[in-house]
């Protein structure tokens, strides 16, 4: 199938890299030349502008934006509905408010032009493992575009079925799954970064007190790799904190800064709207408030993690 992609970042990019391995081509477009001219070189169709995207793609179009949330990629949504024709698919992958998906498919039905949000996992690993993708949005668009989300998904992989799921008919075996109608699955993966909060935190934390307990001498990178092997927190979280860990127990170069992204704080803001108390995702986003004016190990810990699954920045020490 063809994909058309709009935003050529950490994750766009390898998106459309792991579709090109699986037969796909793509047609993209960013803000940076460079990063068009690089994917052109690796097989992609490059486009200049938006205009120029939509042009290059066989009808019914599919778009995929893979922005910051917020107001770039509210603008190109719009600017879309503008270029495409009804039929077409917009598909926004990057981490939106899911009440901003209900609006853009709102305003794009006016159109006739079919609407998917996709909350997509993976990080920079993903060009290698898949993506997790859940999709909210028109189901007959999800239908369509089957092909390109089983190409990116990871697949079954080793993971056995969760016992009772024998011959139960479904895409979430295969690391992707239609959730409902426009909105839905950003929110649902906005719950899954907040409960990634909350498991960061606690592993943090319990290897903050380990540290602490100086006069046993531990040795943090021999004890979270035996954890990697049979015990209950064994989990890709813990893979990349051992990798962290295993140069540098101290993390020495690594200020105690963790950064917050959007979904945290409104898992936090629907827990309110529900009345619904979720007092561990709180604290974990709170605690990460507190770190942007504070020092200490756990933190530098909950940077590298962050780093390990997306790529996202560290602040070094020194640095303002």
């Amino acid at each position: 199938m063809q994909l058309g992609m709009i935003g050529l970042g950490r994750m766009g990019g390898n998106i459309v890299r792991r579709l090109m391995r699986h037969g796909h081509s793509a047609v993209v477009y960013d803000a940076n030349p460079q990063s068009v001219a690089q994917l052109a070189t690796e097989g992609a169709t490059p486009s200049h502008d938006l205009k120029g995207l939509v042009a290059q793609l066989d009808v019914p179009r599919a778009v995929w934006v893979m922005l910051p949330a917020g107001e770039i990629t509210a603008s190109t949504i719009l600017a879309l509905s503008e270029l495409l024709s009804p039929g077409d698919i917009v598909i926004d992958g990057g981490n939106s408010n899911y009440q901003d998906d209900v609006r853009h498919a709102q305003m794009l039905q006016a159109k006739g032009i079919r609407y998917l949000d996709v909350g997509t996992s993976g990080g920079v690993w993903g060009l290698e493992r898949g993506y997790c993708m859940m999709m909210g949005g028109d189901r007959s668009a999800a239908i369509h575009l089957d092909p390109i989300f089983r190409s990116l998904a990871p697949g079954e992989g080793s993971i056995p079925k969760t016992p009772g799921r024998e011959g139960k008919v479904s895409t979430a075996e295969q690391g992707y799954l239609y959730t409902g109608p426009a909105g839905s699955g950003h929110f649902v993966k906005m719950i899954h970064n907040g409960i990634e909060y909350g498991m960061m935190q606690a592993m943090a934390e319990g290897l903050d007190l380990l540290k602490g307990k100086e006069d046993f001498h531990l040795d943090l990178a021999q004890i979270t790799e035996l954890w990697r092997h049979g015990s209950v927190v064994r989990s890709w979280l813990l893979d990349l904190t051992a990798d962290a860990l295993k140069e540098d127990q101290e993390l020495a170069a690594v200020a105690p800064y963790v950064a917050d992204s959007g979904e945290g704080r409104w898992t936090v803001m629907e827990s309110v709207e529900q009345g619904v108390a979720v007092p561990v995702l709180t604290l974990a986003l709170q605690a990460r408030f507190r770190s942007q004016d504070a020092t200490g190990f756990s933190y530098k810990l909950l940077s590298m993690m962050r780093n390990g699954f997306g790529g996202h920045f560290v602040k070094s020490v020194g640095d303002q």
